[in-house]
């Protein structure tokens, strides 16, 4: 069993900058590309970034220039660096233990608050 412990949300003012953390363990035989969805209040959860196992990377096109996502592949540690923030980008982030075989089934976190006030 895949455990997400996602880290690092909080408060922070238009222009600033957070970096979220998601720490998973317990991968087995299977292996995982690591994601980061998001969910404001009201609305349908939405994908914000995407890191493969041999790291290349795709962006929402909302956070693309903004957020890099990372990994370090020892620690199965994934991070998403969000800079030039904005309000509406106030939602619980969500981690995704993405599973790379049919065999295997993808894994979410818990979720970390993020919060921008203009």
């Amino acid at each position: 069993q895949v455990e997400l412990v996602e880290s690092g949300g909080g408060s922070a003012q238009a222009g600033g900058s957070l970096r979220l953390s998601c720490e998973a363990s317990g991968y087995g035989a299977c292996t995982y590309n690591l994601a980061w969805y998001r969910q404001a209040p009201g609305k349908e959860r939405e994908f914000v970034a995407v890191i493969y196992n041999e790291g290349g990377t795709n962006y929402a096109d909302s956070v693309k220039g903004r957020f890099t996502i990372s990994q370090d592949t020892r620690s199965h540690t994934s991070y998403l660096q969000m800079d030039s923030l904005k309000p509406e980008d106030t939602a619980m982030y969500y981690c995704k233990a993405a599973a790379r075989s049919r065999l295997c089934i993808d894994y979410w976190g818990k979720g970390t608050q993020v919060t921008i006030s203009s």
